[in-house]
């Protein structure tokens, strides 16, 4: 199947399900979730696999044992493109529009390896640029952080800002109404701005074999 953009149903029916987030609402329009989201996102997957490692299209169903929130659907859909582990690119899609991205997440040994480059002046110098031209370009960057320095590391560093992250990943918004065709070809714009971004952690960040 090849891809041919988002329709208008696809963001309806999240903006449906924020507030009908129960099982009979989801069965009797799990159909329009099948023809309207998944099925574009299986096409967008296809599309992706050449530049990836594997491609992961995320399930709908929240996992709700330990959480507060017992509402059993999420309220967008995902798919992660894997470069390695952890790292790679990401398109999400809820009631506003489509998210394009791509960076890197993990766990504590991937924070550990990824603010030891940082700190270290020719892999923190690379990252530091790489993210200033992300931002000129109009990328959001962002990722779990701490609001003060981490343990040991001095305040005043050059790069504290980025320090304080844990993971680190850019993206941009598209409208629901530019989410066409069309999205296919920023979507391969999006991987190539990000793939400076992409290759820094899997050379400073992925885990060593």
């Amino acid at each position: 199947m090849a891809f041919d953009g988002f329709g208008d149903d696809a963001f309806a029916f999240y903006r449906e399900l924020e507030t009908n987030n129960e099982k009979p609402w989801w069965l009797a329009n799990k159909q329009r979730y099948e023809t309207q989201v998944r099925a574009p996102f299986e096409a967008l997957a296809e599309e992706l696999e050449p530049i990836a490692s594997t491609v992961k299209l995320y399930r709908p169903y929240r996992d709700v044992r330990f959480a507060h929130d017992k509402t059993p659907y999420k309220t967008r859909q995902g798919l992660f493109a894997q470069r390695a582990p952890g790292i790679g690119w990401f398109v999400n899609l809820d009631a506003t529009g489509v998210s394009l991205g791509g960076g890197f997440f993990g766990d504590a040994t991937f924070t550990k390896a990824y603010r030891a480059a940082v700190e270290a002046v020719a892999p923190g110098t690379e990252l530091e640029g790489i993210v200033a031209e992300l931002r000129e370009a109009g990328y959001e960057t962002g990722g779990e952080a701490l609001k003060t320095a981490p343990r040991g590391v001095d305040p005043q560093h050059p790069r504290i800002e980025l320090l304080r992250y844990k993971w680190l990943t850019a993206r941009r918004h598209v409208e629901p109404g530019d989410a066409g065709p069309g999205l296919l070809d920023a979507l391969f714009d999006t991987v190539d701005d990000l793939q400076p971004l992409v290759r820094w952690a899997a050379k400073h960040v992925a885990p060593k074999r």
